[in-house]
Order: C-alpha cells, then sequence, then structure tokens
C-alpha cells in the first residue's frame, strides 16, 4: 500500500539513495582515515627505526653490551602502541628484546630464520595487520645487525575510527535528518497540485460533477496538465450533458413507446395485449390461492351508426368519454382495458358477490345509456355486458374471455343496454348454435328451408303485397326460428346462400302467386347487413330476374334500420343501384333503433315500417300512440309509403287506417302461410 502513490515511492527512492550516498561517503572516509593514519604512523615509525638503528652503530661496532642495547629499546616506553622491539646482530642472532605496552601473551617472538629475514624486505611494511619496521644497523657494505620493531596498528586504528564515528556520526545524522525533512517538505510542496488533483477525481467520482475546475497552480508541467485537464473535464461536461439529455429524450421515447405498446392511444385505456398479459398472470395467482376471478365484457350498441352519421371524429371522442364514464362506475384496483373497435374488458378485483356485481353491472347500463354532449350533438348509445368467472373457465385464458363475450352476445338477443351472466348451461346453446351453423349448408342442399308468406292488406283489405318469410325444419334441430339461425349465419358467414336461396325460391313461387292472385302484387324480401354489403348480391339480381322473367316493380327489399345506418355509405350504393332497376326499399323496425329524422333525408327509401312494439301499445301507451302518429305524418311529408306490422285488433287497424296508414300486416289478418295456402287464400 505504501509504494502504490508516486509521492512515497519517489521519497522512499529518494531517502534510500541519500543514505546510501551518506553511507558511501561515510565508509569513504573511514577509507581515506585509515589511509591517513597508516601514512603518519608509517612514517613516525620509519623515523624512530632510522634514527634508532643509526644510534645503534657505535653500540654494535664493538662488544655491545646489553645494558647499553637495553636502555636504547627502552626508548619505544614513549610509544604506547609498539609491541616490542629485537636487536639482531648480522647474522640475525637475537642480542636484545623489548615488548611494550600493546604486546600480549598471542604475540609470540620468534627467532627468525636466517633464509625468512634475509627474504623480508628492510624498511617499514604491513603484516598480519601489524606495522613492521627492519633497519640495517650499519652500512649494507659491512652491516653490523639489524632492528625489527612491531607496532600495533589495528587497535589504535580502530580506536581512532571509533572517535572519528562519534565525532561525526551525530553530526553526519543531523545533517541527513535535516536533508531528508527537506526533501519530504520540497516533495510534498511539488506534489501538492497532483495531490490536488487526486482529491478532485475522488470529489468527481464521488458527485458525478464533471464541471467542477481544477486550481491552476504548480510547475509549469503540472500547470500543463492542469490546464488540459480542465479542458479535458470542459469536453466530458459537455458531452455528459449531451449524453444526458440524449438519456432523456430517450427514457420520454421509451415511455412513449412502452405506452403505446401496453395502453390504448385513443383513451389511454391498457390495451388488448397488456390487459391479456395482466389477466394471464392474475389468472395463475388465483389458481393456486384456488380463489376467483371476474371479467366483464361490454361494447356499444349501434356505434357504427354514430360513425356514420356524425363522423369518426365524434365516434372517438364518444369512446373517449365512455371510457371516462365507465372508470366512474367502477371500484378501486378494477382494470379497464379497450380491446378495440367499441369493445372494452373490466377485471374486477376481490371476487365481488353476485348483489356487488349486479350493482356495478347496473351502473354501467345505466350511466352509458345517459346522452354524451359532444361536439354540439347529444349522443345516445346503450351497452350490452356479458359477465363471466374465472371457476367456470377452469382459469383457462381463452375460454374466460370467450366465455364473457358469449354472455355479451346473449345481453344483445336479450334487447340490448342489459348484463348476463354467463353460466355453464349457456355452452348447451352454444353448441347448438355451432350445430345450426354447421347445419345450414347442408339444409340449402337437402332443401330443408321451406318460405312462407304474410299478407300485407290495404285500408279496403284488400291483398296488395306479402312478406316472404323463411322458415327451416331440421331432423336433429327440429323447427328453427329465423330469429335464432339469421343472427348465427351471420356470424358465420353464410347467410349470403341463404339470401340467395331465398331469391331463386321467390322467383320460382313468384309466377303462381302473380298469376293466381294479382299481377301487381308485390312480396318483400328481407335483406341483412352482410347482403346489403355484397357487392357480388346486385350482379345475382340481375341475372337471376332475367332468368325467370321477374318484373323489379314487384319485389321490395326489406332491410332494417340498424342494418341500414351501420353500414350507411355501402347501404346507399347498394340500393341505388337496386332502385335503377325498379325495385322499391322499404325500412323495416323503424322506431326501433337511431330513429333519426335526419337520416331519412339521406335515405333511398319508398316504404316506412311502423315496427310491432308501437302497434301493440296503440290506445293503451300515450307515448306510444304518440310516436306512432308522428312517425305517419313525418312520412306522408317525406312521400313514403308507411306499413304497420304486428296488426292483431280491429281497433288497431282503425286507429291506424285513420291516420293514414297506406298498408297493414298482422295476425289480424293471417299468419304467414306457405305457397299452397297463399294460392288458395282469400279473406
Amino acid at each position: 500500500m505504501f509504494f502504490k502513490t508516486i509521492k512515497n515511492t519517489t521519497a522512499s527512492i529518494a531517502t534510500i539513495a541519500i543514505c546510501i550516498v551518506s553511507l558511501s561517503i561515510l565508509t569513504f572516509s573511514l577509507q581515506e582515515h585509515e589511509k591517513l593514519y597508516f601514512e603518519s604512523v608509517k612514517g613516525d615509525l620509519d623515523a624512530l627505526s632510522e634514527n634508532m638503528s643509526s644510534d645503534l652503530v657505535p653500540l654494535l661496532a664493538f662488544k655491545p653490551d646489553e645494558f647499553e642495547l637495553t636502555t636504547m629499546l627502552l626508548r619505544l616506553d614513549r610509544y604506547d602502541n609498539v609491541k616490542f622491539g629485537v636487536i639482531y646482530d648480522k647474522d640475525f642472532r637475537q642480542l636484545q628484546s623489548y615488548h611494550g605496552n600493546s604486546f600480549s601473551n598471542s604475540d609470540v617472538v620468534i627467532t627468525p630464520d636466517l633464509k625468512l629475514l634475509e627474504e623480508e624486505p628492510l624498511g617499514v611494511y604491513v603484516k598480519n595487520g601489524d606495522l613492521v619496521a627492519l633497519k640495517l644497523i650499519g652500512d649494507k657494505r659491512l652491516p653490523l645487525g639489524y632492528l625489527l620493531i612491531v607496532h600495533d596498528s589495528s587497535g589504535p586504528l580502530s580506536k581512532s575510527k571509533h572517535n572519528l564515528l562519534k565525532q561525526v556520526l551525530p553530526l553526519t545524522l543531523l545533517l541527513l535528518a535535516v536533508v531528508i525533512a527537506v526533501l519530504f517538505w520540497i516533495q510534498g510542496r511539488l506534489f501538492l497540485p497532483l495531490s490536488r488533483l487526486s482529491i478532485l477525481a475522488q470529489k468527481i467520482q464521488t458527485t458525478h460533477d464533471y464541471s467542477l475546475k481544477i486550481d491552476i497552480r504548480g510547475k509549469q508541467e503540472v500547470v500543463s496538465l492542469s490546464q488540459d485537464l480542465n479542458l479535458m473535464m470542459q469536453t466530458i461536461n459537455q458531452e455528459t450533458q449531451k449524453n444526458k439529455e440524449y438519456t432523456e429524450r430517450l427514457m420520454e421515447q421509451q415511455k412513449k413507446m412502452e405506452r403505446l405498446a401496453n395502453f390504448d392511444g385513443l383513451t389511454g385505456l391498457p390495451n388488448r395485449q397488456f390487459f391479456m398479459e395482466t389477466l394471464r398472470l392474475e389468472l395463475a395467482k388465483a389458481k393456486r390461492s384456488k380463489t376467483n376471478l371476474v371479467l366483464m365484457y361490454f361494447d356499444l350498441d349501434g356505434f357504427k351508426g354514430v360513425n356514420d352519421s356524425l363522423g369518426h371524429e365524434t365516434g372517438d371522442q364518444l369512446l373517449i368519454d365512455v371510457s371516462k364514464r365507465t372508470q366512474k362506475f367502477l371500484r378501486e384496483g378494477d382494470l379497464i382495458s379497450r380491446l378495440g373497435g367499441d369493445e372494452f374488458l373490466v377485471l374486477l378485483h376481490n371476487d365481488p358477490n353476485d348483489l356487488l356485481l349486479s350493482d356495478i353491472a347496473e351502473r354501467i347500463v345505466k350511466g352509458l345509456s345517459e346522452p354524451f354532449e359532444i361536439n354540439s350533438w347529444q349522443v345516445q348509445v346503450s351497452v350490452s355486458v356479458g359477465i363471466a368467472k374465472a371457476f367456470d373457465s377452469n382459469f383457462n385464458l381463452s375460454e374466460f374471455v370467450s366465455n364473457a363475450d358469449f354472455a355479451m352476445y346473449r345481453s344483445k338477443l336479450a334487447g340490448r343496454n342489459t348484463h348476463t351472466v354467463f353460466i355453464p348451461e349457456m355452452m348447451e346453446d352454444n353448441k347448438r348454435k355451432l350445430l345450426i351453423a354447421n347445419s345450414i349448408s347442408h339444409a340449402i342442399k337437402n332443401d330443408e328451408f321451406t318460405l312462407f308468406y304474410q299478407p300485407k292488406v290495404s285500408p279496403e283489405e284488400k291483398i296488395v303485397g306479402y312478406e316472404a318469410l323463411l322458415r327451416w325444419t331440421n331432423d336433429t334441430l327440429g323447427m328453427v326460428s329465423p330469429a335464432e339461425f339469421i343472427p348465427i349465419a351471420e356470424q358465420s358467414g353464410k347467410v349470403q346462400i341463404i339470401t340467395k336461396w331465398v331469391l331463386e325460391r321467390l322467383c320460382k313461387d313468384f309466377a303462381k302467386i302473380k298469376e293466381s292472385i294479382d299481377p301487381n302484387i308485390v312480396i318483400s324480401v328481407n335483406l341483412s347487413a352482410q347482403d346489403i354489403k355484397s357487392k357480388s348480391l346486385t350482379s345475382f339480381v340481375k341475372s337471376l330476374f332475367t332468368q325467370y322473367a321477374i318484373n323489379p316493380h314487384s319485389i321490395e327489399f326489406e332491410v332494417t334500420e340498424s342494418a341500414y345506418l351501420e353500414n350507411f355509405d355501402m347501404a346507399n350504393t347498394f340500393f341505388t343501384e337496386m332502385k335503377k332497376l325498379g325495385i322499391s326499399i322499404a325500412l323495416d323496425d323503424f322506431g326501433t333503433g337511431y330513429s333519426s329524422l335526419g337520416y331519412l333525408t339521406q335515405l333511398h327509401l319508398n316504404t316506412l315500417k311502423i315496427d310491432k312494439q308501437f302497434v301493440d301499445n296503440l290506445l293503451i301507451s300515450e307515448r306510444s300512440t304518440l310516436i306512432t302518429k308522428t312517425i305517419i305524418e313525418m312520412a306522408k311529408q317525406l312521400n313514403l309509403k308507411i306499413c304497420a306490422e304486428g296488426v292483431e285488433t280491429r281497433d288497431q287497424f282503425d286507429f291506424l287506417v285513420e291516420n293514414g296508414c297506406h298498408q297493414l300486416q298482422g295476425y289480424l289478418f293471417s299468419k304467414p302461410i306457405c305457397l299452397e295456402d297463399v294460392l288458395k287464400f282469400k279473406l
């Protein structure tokens, strides 16, 4: 850890370097001191031995006196470091010796061998750590003897070094400490900008604030580095801001994409994908905990008519208002989704009991039936609600949704503007529907369908026309009502083959009816919404009438108000072509659907049929009576023929005739009858 920083590393290297240099200098000084010491001692010893050898010449010229020789050697007492001294004769025989203060028992004086002494050089030299002085006494040509003095050099030298270190080392260490301290101070000053850079970098790492700047101080290199870092930080800050803005835009776009992927762009409600995924998870949780879930499926009755009559902008605003109003009727935690078009799904939380469930459904039905104020228009729609429970579908997602859808369809069959709770017994009805749908083609081939005709009479009770009504008898299904199989045929896409069969059968029957009853008789045929959207039906009618020589003026096509208005543009195109052929057009069930006066001015009509529900309440309900009068008067003003259906009493007949109804149809005159009975029938 210590050597990870440049500061500590350089300080340590510098300190070690200074110590090594100081030690080297000290070692060199000691070596020089030793050298000088040896030179000094050697010089002194050389001078001493030279003087003594000169003084010994007269003593050895004659017979040597031991006392005098001893006295001569006693001169060495003044020198503490002399170990011993020896006087030899010319043959290296010892004459006298001296032991000084430095002599120790380990020092042994051995009479040297002549040959060894002869090999030793004369003069002063170092041997075995001691200074040895070997001098010739007398002349080389006439030697008198030899003087040997051994001087202790290692002990005094060590002592001298020790004294030198005692004097020099404290000062050296003091200077060394001062130098190192100064070095650290200078280094700290030099590295201070770098330390500040490090602190700033740590602060930036912690705060992520790249707008911070470095205080530019220090040596040129540090100043240049600081300037470069400031420029780099400025660039990083700019790029960071750009990246931040870019990231924020990406996050906003991601949120928008997530919203587009999971929420409906028009109403802001969860879309089909999000709702189905949520429902799948909730079903899995409910299955594990063995709790129930409740699903509500509803759509708007007559929504297409709003689009066609008031425009798609009004239709879109209606969907927005419906979603907002529906949320007011739900509880906190209930999840509502728009599946598409005018279809909505609601997942009710906490498995509400039947009473609460009915209350929620009724709030939605009644609440959405209230008029909506949109673009100065009062738009009124109804709603059909289907309710399903997870237990009934065994927590299967597709079956769960299908059950709710099926229950909603049941609400529509029940007259709309109501709610229906799915029960498993309904599946039997569904199986019957599948059987009916699969049996239609077989019924056409086996001629199971039959045309019945219900008379239409004038105010004088003369038959002026018939309505062709389809009947179906099947060996397995028994009698199947048109109210049951026609909607199924429409859903399964088989209604057109039925219509073509009816038209062809009518053309075959028409010659007999015309011949037996009246050449001017008019027979009406009901068309479905899918029929008037078919582009091939026009050419089929033309070829059929040509084949059977049918006068188009003898045929009238009836279409319900809802079927016409929900397919307004295509219906107008189709009926324009039919009127060009000479076929008349009747609007059936008027007053039960949109009842829009504005539409009547745009429809290509010949006849307006008053629905049975108004006729039933004539002279009973003041409102129904007034509405019926209004419809008749309005039709007169538009030059339309008026036909009332469902006439069952003489009072109804009298009222309708009195108010100007042109045609009447109902059980008062006749039930629908087969062709054979038609040919025999008379009022």
